[in-house]
């Protein structure tokens, strides 16, 4: 049976909207850093110094903070407890280097304080990493071999990559909004600036949710294509 069978247009209906939906976000979040990139924040604060900040504020002092190659490469990394930051913000004097490292900052927090959430995404993580590589495997071996139980494991694991990208939502939203609110309640932009690390937020916050819109959408596919499996 070939993998688009009978609800064919139903897939493209709902999958093409999706991957506009995640083009969209990805051209939001590119053009609104580089806006906020070109304002520089009235107290002078570089993204490294921004991260350190927030992490003084919150009492949290164990954290490196370093330069990493890229654009928009920034992380934290839980297992060294190093906040990398990319070249356009590490060194930058910019409400959106500012943003985004404080965004950074606010992970280090998070494991510092024990946030929930974050503890339940570690723990899936290693699994859905697991599932998104392997999961596309099996179900072109599945389609390849005509095997029901081969496909039906791949889109189990891919179901589980879906899951993990749910449950990163809520960790990348609360690190947004620690970010705000310790940059608003800790003086370190003005007003005006503060909207700007809000706009930059925002839009990186909506890849994310874009990312998990696209999963969705190819899981529906993969779901009804299973079932087109079983009904023949």
């Amino acid at each position: 049976m070939p993998f688009f069978y009978g609800t064919d247009i139903y897939y493209w209906i709902v999958l093409i909207p999706a991957m506009l939906l995640a083009g969209i976000a990805q051209i939001r979040v590119s053009t609104t850093f580089n806006r906020w990139s070109k304002v520089a924040s009235s107290r002078g604060l570089t993204g490294a110094r921004a991260a350190e900040a927030v992490l003084r504020f919150h009492g949290v002092y164990d954290v490196r903070i370093e330069r990493v190659s890229g654009r928009l490469s920034d992380h934290y990394d839980p297992q060294s407890n190093v906040i990398r930051l990319s070249d356009s913000v590490y060194g930058v004097n910019s409400v959106a280097a500012v943003g985004v490292a404080a965004h950074e900052a606010g992970h280090a927090v998070q494991y510092a304080q024990g946030y929930g959430p974050i503890r339940v995404r570690s723990a899936i993580i290693p699994l859905s990493n697991i599932g998104s590589q392997l999961s596309i495997v099996f179900i072109l071996i599945g389609l390849f071999l005509y095997s029901q139980t081969l496909f039906g494991i791949g889109v189990l694991l891919f179901s589980v990559a879906v899951v993990g990208q749910l449950v990163t939502l809520p960790v990348e939203f609360n690190a947004s909004r620690r970010a705000i609110v310790t940059l608003e309640s800790g003086d370190f932009l003005d007003n005006q600036e503060l909207k700007g690390a809000k706009k930059v937020l925002s839009a990186a916050a909506m890849t994310y949710v874009a990312a998990l819109v696209v999963s969705l959408a190819q899981l529906l596919r993969f779901v009804l294509a299973f079932s087109s499996r079983r009904r023949d």
